[in-house]
Formats: structure tokens, sequence, C-alpha cells
């Protein structure tokens, strides 16, 4: 049986063009995707595409995937880090 801490996550690593990497919690990380997502509602990738929702948009895709098409040359990505073991 996995171990529940599998599960757990406190908080993204956040990797951006020309950024710093940046420790963001699952708040930060929405509100930042929900950011950008308000800006690009007519370029959605196809799975946001049948979400009306910016919410809705937001947290499926910092559930379901670790970077966003930013386009050439731009990248945004994210990954689930645990601060204990």
């Amino acid at each position: 049986m996995p171990n529940s801490i599998m599960y757990q996550e406190d908080g993204f690593v956040v990797l951006e063009t020309d950024q710093d990497e940046q420790i963001l919690t699952h708040q930060e990380l929405l509100d930042k995707l929900k950011d950008i997502l308000s800006t690009r509602q007519d370029d959605l990738p196809r799975e946001l595409q049948k979400i009306s929702s910016i919410e809705e948009q937001a947290v499926y895709l910092q559930e379901n995937f670790c970077d966003l098409d930013m386009g050439p040359g731009n990248y945004l990505q994210w990954y689930v880090i645990r601060l204990e073991k």
C-alpha cells in the first residue's frame, strides 16, 4: 500500500522564461495560472477549451499538467515539492 506522503504537496517549484526559479504555494500557483489563462481564452490547450470557468481551467491545469505552452522560446513549468520525507 502506498504511503500517503506520496500524494502530499507542500508547494511547487515554478520555472519560467527569464525568471529565477520560484517556490509557490498551491494557491499562489493557482492565482498565477488564472492570471495567465484570463488573457489567453482564445489560445487554450484543447483539454481546457471545454471548461468554461477560468477557475476550473486553472485547477484542471494545475492538477493534470506540469507545463503550459507560452509560445516560441518561452516556457512555464511547475513541479510538486514535498519539504519533508
